[in-house]
């Protein structure tokens, strides 16, 4: 019979053969941004195991003391924005930002009326919803144009995210389900690298998770301020992101759940009138831009739906290497503790994990909405492990190793690929005088991305007035990149506001963004930079990527 110590060092021996493991077999982790293949090329594998004995001993000392009693809520939020915040120091890793920084931008220009008006016309929607890029543009508008704001506004999310997972799980069972559900979802390393991005998948995240839970309060609780603030909430959810429509059928299960106990009438009524409400909302708006969607979602179809085929990962790398393998292994196991307690509430934290295995979602972007039910239901069933010390011990080991894989192999990694060069140019720029930025973008037949979304990530990170100069740029044929992944970038133009910035170019300096660093200049640009001293070259390349920068300051 084992004891307690020996299950502490069998877990102790398990969370550094899980390191190795995944090492070993690193190959296998097909991720498109933080595969462990690339993430380890470059980082002493050894110096992290040392690192990670370590964590496991304080990891042994701190569950020692019971999980915090007195407000846990600010405990988690506390914990889990501290870590995060070490991460804003990293570029922007993905090119869909320039398309959320142009959306949000166009707000602060020119106002919110505007922005609900020309948006999906004059402001370029893609496949975007407006709600997460309408709260970055107020932020700008109202706060100031600042990436450190972005970023502070989406690790706030990420966290409140964190103490609303844990507020289901109390609410759904008990604090102890709570808190280490929301615990876990700090066991998800890809998860760290995603939170300061100016993208929209975090605060669809956030939004989704609120959606489940108020929606789990008005159902078990009722009143019509809770319905309405509810119904609010799934409509931002609704129009935060199209997947999100999908995975909002969660809530018939929420409404089944309380519909199935005793005395339904009740329940039936406030299911009704969440579902009006909300339908209602969302119908004004579908009804005011049905001419918007309906192209989008022709698009989604004939586009995005059959890409997802091309652009997936393995669920091999998802939930193995990118989120902590334990985390996965108790999800699984907590199918049989459901079935064995008969517990109906339990569909409501695993439907959606369900409904991205059955509809084959292998991209883990597309499913960062639903990792907080997949830590719920980790937490789920790691309640079988009936001894206090030990389950808190198994939590902290999950934690802490992959905080640690994340800070010392994935943040290294992210500051060393072609995207920080942009980042990095555009502190330069506001280190020295001058008044004004001129960018001028070239592309090459070997362009695999449109240089000019170089434009809007390099606003991102300067304070400078940016004035576009839009060159004779090659197009690659419709047929080479109607399956592109980055096919929006060939479809992408630089917003008006650009050229209108010519009037601060006095003293300006001059900014060349190409994708190989021996580009042949056209005549034009040899004559323009004549005279002109080149002042920085930025030129990090990582040859993973299809989007390369380089990044040359003339001044």
């Amino acid at each position: 019979m084992l004891r307690k110590n020996d299950y502490v060092v069998l877990v102790s021996l398990l969370t550094l053969f899980t390191f190795v493991t995944l090492f070993v077999f690193r190959t296998a982790d097909d991720n498109r941004l933080t595969s462990w293949q690339w993430v380890f090329s470059s980082v002493d594998a050894g110096r992290i195991f040392f690192i990670l004995v370590i964590g496991i001993f304080f990891s042994f000392l701190f569950s020692k003391r019971p999980f915090p009693e007195k407000n846990p809520a600010v405990v988690l939020f506390s914990i889990s924005f501290v870590i995060s915040a070490f991460f804003w120091k990293e570029p922007e890793l993905i090119v869909d930002a320039s398309r959320y920084f142009t959306q949000a931008k166009h707000l602060e220009v020119y106002g919110t009326r505007y922005f609900f008006n020309e948006w999906g016309r004059d402001i370029t929607a893609w496949t975007d919803m407006p709600v997460v890029p309408f709260f970055y543009g107020l932020i700008f508008r109202f706060i100031g144009e600042s990436r450190s704001y972005i970023q502070v506004f989406t690790t706030f999310l990420f966290s409140v995210t964190v103490v609303l997972t844990y507020l289901t799980g109390k609410e759904l069972w008990n604090k102890d389900v709570g808190f280490a559900g929301g615990a876990l979802l700090l066991g998800m390393p890809y998860l760290y690298t995603q939170t300061p991005l100016m993208l929209v998948d975090v605060p669809v995240m956030f939004l989704l998770t609120l959606s489940i839970y108020t929606s789990i309060k008005a159902m078990k609780y009722g009143g019509i301020l809770m319905i309405v603030f509810s119904s609010i909430t799934i409509f931002l959810t609704f129009y935060s992101k199209y997947s999100a429509w999908l995975m909002l059928s969660v809530l018939i299960i929420v409404f089944a759940v309380y519909i199935a106990r005793r005395d339904p009438k009740q329940y039936i009524y406030r299911a009704f009138m969440l579902a009006l409400v909300s339908i209602s909302l969302a119908a004004v708006v579908i009804w005011l831009k049905f001419d918007v969607i309906s192209e989008q979602i022709s698009l989604l179809l004939s586009y995005q739906r059959p890409g997802l085929r091309r652009w997936g990962e393995s669920f091999i790398s998802t939930f193995l290497f990118q989120i902590h393998p334990f985390i996965t292994l108790s999800a699984v196991y907590s199918f049989y503790v459901a079935s064995r307690k008969k517990d109906m509430k339990y569909a409501i934290i695993s439907y959606l994990i369900v409904l991205v295995v059955l509809m084959q979602i292998r991209r883990i972007r597309y499913i960062i909405m639903v990792l907080p039910m997949l830590s719920l239901m980790a937490s789920y069933g790691l309640q079988e492990v009936r001894n206090v010390e030990l389950k808190r011990f198994v939590v902290l080991c999950i934690v802490v190793s992959s905080v640690i894989i994340a800070l010392f192999a994935y943040l290294p990694f992210v500051q060393t690929i072609s995207a920080v060069n942009l980042k990095e140019a555009g502190e330069y720029l506001d280190s020295i005088e001058a008044s004004g930025v001129e960018v001028i973008t070239i592309n090459t037949p070997n362009s695999e991305v449109n240089q000019a979304v170089s434009v809007p990530l390099l606003d991102i990170f300067t304070h400078k007035n940016i004035h576009y100069t839009h060159d004779e740029k090659f197009s690659p044929s419709i047929e080479k990149i109607k399956e592109s992944p980055l096919r929006f970038t060939w479809e992408y133009k630089n917003p008006r506001y650009y050229l209108a910035n010519k009037e601060h170019l006095k003293g300006r300096a001059l900014v060349l963004i190409l994708n190989e660093i021996d580009t042949p200049l056209p005549g034009f640009l040899a004559q323009k930079i004549r005279g002109c001293r080149k002042s920085k070259v930025f030129k990090t390349a990582d040859e993973l990527f299809r989007h390369e920068t380089v990044v040359t300051v003339y001044h």
